[in-house]
């Protein structure tokens, strides 16, 4: 069984060869899908970099590695592991370990999950959305997020377990959570009852989306 050593700053396949080399991966952005295409161009005894101290399991951080429980401060996280694929713990390094060549690309997505549930259980996520529209408007009611966008009638969408959405202001919705998954689809949800339209862009999109308008008929 191979192994995939996860310490704070580095990634790394176990079995050395004489030609070993190291496979930077840049911090930000999409982790999973850069650690999947790293680990594809691996081989054993190359090095895939992460950056230096930013998985690492700190104070009051824990790790349940029989069920892939992360606990922290601002909750608890549970993952299932694929078959042929199985986590360790040695003090504040974690070891992914992966059965065989068929198991090693989603070795690298249990890494990165992993590294997400961590983030998510101590600084947690959070989406930005933003209402473009007149008379458009949000607000909070308890359990419920109430929509007024333009329709007959309010849209009332109720907030699911684990999350937090507030309202700063009248058009702006920030939705928060532990689970990185869960937050974007909630805010998928909520943009996907008014998208922006294409010709003024009335609706409701990401906090910084940019939206290409389309140019309207000419009379």
């Amino acid at each position: 069984m191979r192994n995939l050593m996860i310490a704070a700053s580095a990634l790394a396949l176990s079995a050395g060869t004489a030609e070993a080399k190291t496979l930077a991966v840049a911090p930000g952005g999409d982790v999973q899908e850069k650690l999947q295409t790293a680990l594809l161009d691996a081989k054993p005894g190359d090095v895939v970099q992460l950056a230096a101290g930013r998985y690492e399991l700190t104070d009051g951080l824990s790790l349940d590695v029989e069920n892939v429980t992360v606990k922290g401060a601002k909750g608890s996280l549970s993952l299932p592991l694929k078959t042929g694929v199985s986590v360790e713990q040695k003090e504040k390094q974690l070891q992914v370990k992966f059965a065989s060549e068929e198991s090693r690309v989603q070795a690298g997505a249990t890494r990165a999950h992993i590294a997400n549930m961590i983030l998510g259980v101590t600084k947690g996520y959070e989406k930005k959305l933003e209402l473009q529209g007149v008379g458009y408007r949000a607000a909070v009611q308890g359990k419920v997020l109430a929509l007024t966008l333009g329709f007959s009638h309010p849209v009332n969408y109720a907030v699911p377990e684990g999350i937090t959405i507030e309202t700063p202001s009248q058009t702006e919705i920030v939705i928060k959570g532990i689970d990185r998954q869960k937050v974007g689809q909630v805010a998928a949800e909520i943009r996907d009852v008014r998208p922006p339209e294409p010709y003024k862009g009335k609706g409701v999109r990401y906090s910084g989306e940019k939206i290409e308008l389309k140019e309207g008929k000419k009379k």
